[in-house]
């Protein structure tokens, strides 16, 4: 044998002793090795009794290690071992004071998606930057938000861009991309994106194509224009050539009830051209945002002065009124005041849990959807609130959650318990499908709910070393018990973590550890390569 080919080989076993793929004698250690899990690999097959090895925070290797050296060992008999949960919609604005994002990563989450909704940090290198040195408990990721780079450049207005502005807004889309954002996030419902035209979202979708990003829509409406709003989404997709996802797909109000049969079929023709469009989806029948939602977008123009102006004009409050009671009637609004409930309310705490119903009734007024309008307003008038809209059908969650392209996303915020009412969704997405709608209700099966939560959101991101569970890959992974693990938050009670979520490894750190969270803030802030 020559030199040369003596040293090709040498190369070539200590490739394969790194990846775990030979045996490099039996005094290996390894920083953990998990026996005798049910292993999922994340891609919908078949799950294997086997063991995992993990060293510098990869996945080294599988196979038989019960008698390998290990400096931690966890024994994961009856346990279902998946690759850590990818939440592809996060709202991570409390990141900075809640960096050990217990709320999310108790669900088994070990990657989030931030920056949803056309919402984001900006500029985003620095702020990125200041959040990795302070450390967090998972990884995350950011979009780059229109409704930011909009807002910077143009403030409220209620118009088109000029050539001007628009390349401004091109050039911070261009700025983010380069910074390491994975996309473009749209929130057309809200403001100011509800003022801008298809062409323009299209142009600044170009710039994040052309980075390999993807394109996650808030669309323009999710009640009775949902169609029209998909159409919108499928539009962007063609022009900008930039994968879409349709953010916590959903039909909201009793109108479009069962009507996601429709948008599914328009998502099925999209896909069948040839064009790259997904869905997420959180696992519950109510929404969260704003209370502003049931304010038409033309009386926000401007900001809270302009808007109070417009009110005190009693034409213009008429007009906004109606607005208001249609979308009560139409849109979430759910036409049953009892269905709008107060989450957050800065001037009003004690609100908070109850409803636009108890409201009225406080104040001594019929609880009609007229009332509800006037209340609507003055809620807006002392500076807004957030709410819970309990406006969705059970049958379209289904049907949303069994498409092949819908991924998880919690569309949850950071919590910590204490903090307001939120959305239950902030502590039990995750646990809620594996325990819900896989265990009890059979809406799917457990490998075909773990790969909407890991292998699809890690290919839809480009996320090459995450969401499997091979040689080669990061060490994110969740170990969970699934005749036991169900979320425990509700609309009532909302601050109770979830149960069955065992471990969770977060590049190699265990940070939840038998069921306690461990902060050790093992987490990365991840960049578009």
């Amino acid at each position: 044998m020559t030199k040369t080919n003596s040293n090709t080989l040498l190369k070539s076993l200590f490739a394969l002793c790194l990846l775990g793929m030979f045996s490099c004698g039996s005094q290996d250690t390894y920083d953990i090795v998990i026996l005798n899990g049910t292993v999922y690999d994340g891609k919908g097959g078949d799950p294997n009794i086997t063991d995992i090895a993990i060293k510098d925070s990869m996945i080294v290797a599988l196979g038989e290690f019960d008698k390998a050296k290990a400096d931690r060992v966890i024994d994961a008999s009856g346990m279902a071992v998946s690759p850590g949960f990818i939440d592809m919609h996060t709202h991570l604005d409390p990141i900075m004071e809640l960096n050990s994002c217990e709320s999310h990563v108790r669900q088994g989450v070990t990657t989030s998606l931030g920056g949803p909704d056309g919402n984001s940090p900006y500029p985003l290198k620095p702020y990125m930057d200041s959040l990795q040195q302070k450390g967090i408990g998972m990884n995350v990721a950011y979009l780059v938000g229109h409704n930011t780079v909009r807002r910077n450049i143009m403030g409220l207005e209620n118009r088109a861009p000029t050539t001007e502005e628009l390349k401004a807004m091109e050039a911070e889309v261009d700025s983010a991309m380069k910074d390491g954002a994975f996309g473009i996030s749209t929130g057309l419902k809200y403001l100011p994106g509800a003022f801008s035209e298809v062409d323009e979202v299209i142009s600044l979708s170009k710039v994040a194509s052309g980075y390999g990003g993807i394109y996650t829509s808030h669309l323009r409406e999710e009640g009775l224009g949902l169609f029209d709003a998909v159409a919108e989404a499928i539009q962007i997709s063609e022009k900008a050539d930039i994968p879409v996802v349709l953010t916590h797909h959903k039909a909201i109000g009793k109108p479009m009830w069962g009507k996601s049969a429709r948008t599914l079929a328009m998502v099925d023709s999209a896909r069948a051209k040839g064009l790259d469009i997904k869905m997420d989806q959180y696992p519950y029948a109510a929404s969260y945002t704003g209370i502003s939602v049931l304010i038409p977008a033309w009386a926000r123009a401007g900001g809270q002065e302009a808007f109070e102006k417009r009110v005190a004009d009693p034409v213009l409050r008429d007009s906004i009124k109606n607005g208001i009671v249609f979308n009560i009637l139409n849109d979430r609004g759910g036409s049953d005041l009892d269905r709008v409930q107060f989450a957050k309310v800065g001037w009003q705490p004690e609100l908070e849990g109850k409803t636009l119903k108890y409201w009225c009734e406080q104040n001594d007024l019929e609880p009609s959807v007229e009332n509800g309008a006037d209340m609507v307003i003055k809620a807006q008038l002392n500076g807004g609130a957030s709410c819970v809209f309990h406006a969705m059908a059970e049958e379209d969650v289904e049907r949303i959650m069994k498409h092949p392209f819908t991924m998880i996303g919690s569309d949850g915020r950071l919590v910590e318990p204490g903090m307001g009412h939120p959305h239950p969704r902030w502590y039990g997405t995750f646990p809620r499908v594996l325990g819900r709608y896989v265990r009890e209700k059979n809406t799917l099966e457990l490998s075909e709910a773990i790969r909407k939560m890991t292998y699809l959101p890690a290919q839809s991101l480009n996320l090459m070393d995450r969401g499997q569970i091979i040689e080669g890959m990061k060490a994110d992974i969740t170990i969970f018990n699934p005749e036991t693990v169900i979320d425990k938050a509700t609309f009532e009670k909302p601050h109770q973590y979830s149960e069955g979520i065992e471990f969770v490894i977060v590049n190699g750190g265990v940070a939840v550890d038998q069921g306690e969270f461990k902060d050790i803030k093992s987490g990365i802030v991840l960049r578009k390569q």
